[in-house]
């Protein structure tokens, strides 16, 4: 007996793909949506059942003729900003309840910072820990990831009634079909024989992961238990940046030294990673588990193979910067600067003499 129709918007993304599963095999009854329509752009392991679409929800009006007489449940993967809510809002009629992938970037700490203030070490936010949905965010705007996290939140929960939405606060999500892959920074560097690594702020940063289908899980059970929430999305641990390094050197059956510096890059970005930050982020996911019964699917080190055999399979026959443009768009070519990690390590050898 089929529980409704879903609805999932970026369907073939990393997240989505993994709830586009969830949901079909829950019982409902979904149509995946994006902007590729779905086969070309690698559906694997989808039910049979399941609908694919071609959608560019920012085409005027667009959404609202694809939906037809609506669905039950709307999942949206790539909901930002103040546009993206009216959207949604302005189709509350046609749409029983609403799930959609927020950011732990909304976060402020006591001081005003945030993800989008850490451009020195005084910038890096202090949050409790474990954080929960209780802590300040940012100003709500349409300057950064952050504050147009914070417009889509506002926006839709005054919905209200109209549009019960649970809205997810993602951290570090990983897992195969990732655009921007932490885990590379790793797995790159065994892959090129490099057996010497270097870590920033003694190798202790955390930034608490979300695997796709542990965030796949809270999609679920947000469908089957619609209100109007916002809730933490996260794993089950926060592994440090020198433990995930580690677990990854077991996956690949490697060792590899690792060179510990106590506080920020000593030069430029040598020892500074995807995790890397000053204070740790660790999620409270006490809200989830008491309002949706979360229980996550799997742990960081046990959903590790899956990736790292994912990444070895897009680096095979593929140069980094053409497998995963956004990585460099967003990070820049310093994250495999072997030259001045070399540098630097050759004169750490030199004063240790």
């Amino acid at each position: 007996m089929s529980r409704g129709h879903a609805w999932v918007l970026g369907a073939t993304g990393q997240i989505g793909r993994a709830a586009v599963r969830a949901l079909a095999a829950d019982g409902w009854e979904v149509t995946a949506a994006s902007r590729g329509g779905g086969r070309d752009e690698g559906w694997e392991g989808w039910d049979a059942g399941v609908r694919a679409v071609t959608l560019d929800r920012d085409e005027e009006g667009s959404l609202g003729r694809a939906l037809g007489d609506g669905c039950d449940v709307l999942v949206d993967m790539v909901a930002f900003g103040g546009a993206h809510a009216r959207q949604l809002t302005g189709l509350a009629g046609r749409i029983g309840s609403a799930v959609v992938i927020s950011s732990g970037a909304v976060y402020e700490d006591d001081r005003g910072r945030s993800f989008d203030t850490q451009a020195s070490v005084d910038g890096f936010p202090r949050y409790p820990v474990p954080l929960s949905e209780t802590q300040p965010t940012v100003a709500p705007g349409d300057a950064t990831y952050g504050t147009r996290k914070v417009l889509l939140e506002r926006e839709l929960l005054a919905a209200g009634d109209a549009l019960p939405v649970t809205l997810l606060r993602a951290g570090a999500v990983h897992g195969p079909y990732c655009r921007t892959p932490r885990e590379l920074f790793v797995v790159k560097r065994l892959l090129d024989g490099r057996r010497r690594r270097v870590f920033a702020y003694g190798g202790e940063s955390r930034f608490h992961p979300v695997h796709v289908s542990n965030a796949a899980e809270l999609i679920r059970l947000a469908a089957r238990r619609p209100g109007s929430r916002v809730l933490n999305a996260a794993d089950p641990q926060a592994p440090t940046v020198a433990e995930i390094a580690s677990a990854i050197d077991d996956v690949l059956g490697r060792e590899t030294e690792t060179v510990l510096i106590d506080g920020p890059s000593p030069e430029g970005q040598v020892g500074v990673t995807p995790w890397s930050g000053g204070h740790p982020v660790v999620y409270d996911m006490t809200a989830a588990e008491e309002q949706l019964g979360y229980r996550p699917v799997t742990g960081y080190a046990e959903s590790l193979p899956e990736t790292v055999e994912w990444l070895a399979g897009e680096l095979a026959e593929r140069d980094w910067r053409e497998a995963f443009p956004k990585m460099l768009r967003n990070y820049g070519a310093w994250l495999f600067d072997y030259a001045a990690e070399d540098a630097w390590l050759e004169a750490y050898d030199r004063g240790r003499r």
